[in-house]
C-alpha cells in the first residue's frame, strides 16, 4: 500500500535530471509530513595498474574523498531544494546505484523511491545499463520515475 507515506527515498546524480525528482520528492514530504532520505552512490573505482610516476590514489583514499565530496554536495543541494520544514537526512553510499539504491530503500524501510530518468538510448543505454530501470525491477517498495522537461519536450522551468 502506498499511503500513508512516512519516510522517502530520493537518489541524485547531481545533475539537472536529478534535481526534477528532488523538487518533487521535496512536494510529497512536504504534503505527507515525511522524512526525506536524500542518497548518493559513489561508484567503485575500476582496479587500474600504475604506470610510470605518476601517483595513483589508493582505493580508501579515493573512497574517502568521493564520499567526503558527495556529502557536502547532498549538503548543499538538502539547503537549496528542500524546504527547511522537512525532516531531511543524506546518505552516501559505495557500490553500484541499483543496487545501493534499493538496499538502501528496503534497509531504511521507506514507503517510496522517488527518481528521475536519464532517457539514454541505445549504445549507452546497453553498455551503462539504466539505474532507474533497475531500481524499479529490484525495490520492493513502489517507485516513482520522472522524466526530465528535455526528455518529454516540456518547457518547464526548474526554478
Amino acid at each position: 500500500m502506498l499511503l500513508p507515506i512516512k519516510k522517502i527515498l530520493c537518489p541524485t546524480d547531481f545533475s539537472e535530471a536529478s534535481d526534477v525528482s528532488i523538487k518533487a520528492a521535496d512536494e510529497l514530504a512536504l504534503h505527507f509530513g515525511a522524512e526525506l532520505i536524500l542518497v548518493h552512490v559513489v561508484s567503485p573505482m575500476p582496479a587500474v595498474r600504475p604506470t610510470g610516476t605518476i601517483p595513483v590514489p589508493t582505493k580508501n583514499n579515493y573512497f574517502d574523498e568521493m564520499q567526503k565530496v558527495a556529502a557536502e554536495s547532498l549538503k548543499d543541494l538538502i539547503e537549496k531544494h528542500v524546504c527547511r520544514s522537512i525532516s531531511t537526512r543524506p546518505l552516501v553510499a559505495i557500490g553500484r546505484a541499483g543496487e545501493e539504491i534499493t538496499r538502501l530503500a528496503k534497509e531504511e524501510d521507506v514507503d517510496v523511491i522517488v527518481l528521475s530518468t536519464h532517457g539514454e538510448t541505445g549504445l549507452t543505454r546497453m553498455i551503462f545499463g539504466s539505474v532507474a530501470e533497475k531500481v524499479v525491477r529490484l525495490s520492493s517498495c513502489p517507485v516513482l520515475t520522472l522524466h526530465p522537461p528535455e526528455e518529454t519536450g516540456g518547457s518547464e522551468n526548474s526554478s
